[in-house]
């Protein structure tokens, strides 16, 4: 008897024009006698391109978190400054046009 065994892959139709475009472009074919191990090799090398690519997706996301921690952090540096600034400016005292008369500029 036989030890092998059989299994089933559903594969939606992306997966599956994937998996034959692999199959087709693949230099090596004549190296695999049967095709079973052609299919298994293509399999193999598919879900190694598909972790490859999660991977990346997931860096982005994570990288894409610190860039905007990083520029919240700046935006609220800058905030405080602009505080600080019309405070300042609320508390001068600027020439009027009428005969340089002072008068005080309060900012609500």
């Amino acid at each position: 008897m036989s030890s092998s065994k059989k299994f089933k892959i559903t594969l939606s139709k992306a997966q599956k024009n994937d998996l034959i475009n692999i199959i087709v472009n693949r230099r090596s074919i004549k190296k695999y006698k049967k095709n079973s191990k052609l299919i298994k090799a293509s399999l193999i090398q598919y879900i190694k391109v598909k972790n490859k690519l999660d991977k990346l997706k997931k860096g982005y996301v994570e990288m894409a978190e610190i860039n905007l921690n990083i520029c919240e952090m700046g935006f609220a540096e800058d905030m405080v400054v602009l505080k600080e600034y019309e405070a300042k400016l609320a508390e001068s005292d600027l020439p009027d046009d009428n005969c340089s008369k002072k008068r005080r500029y309060i900012l609500c």
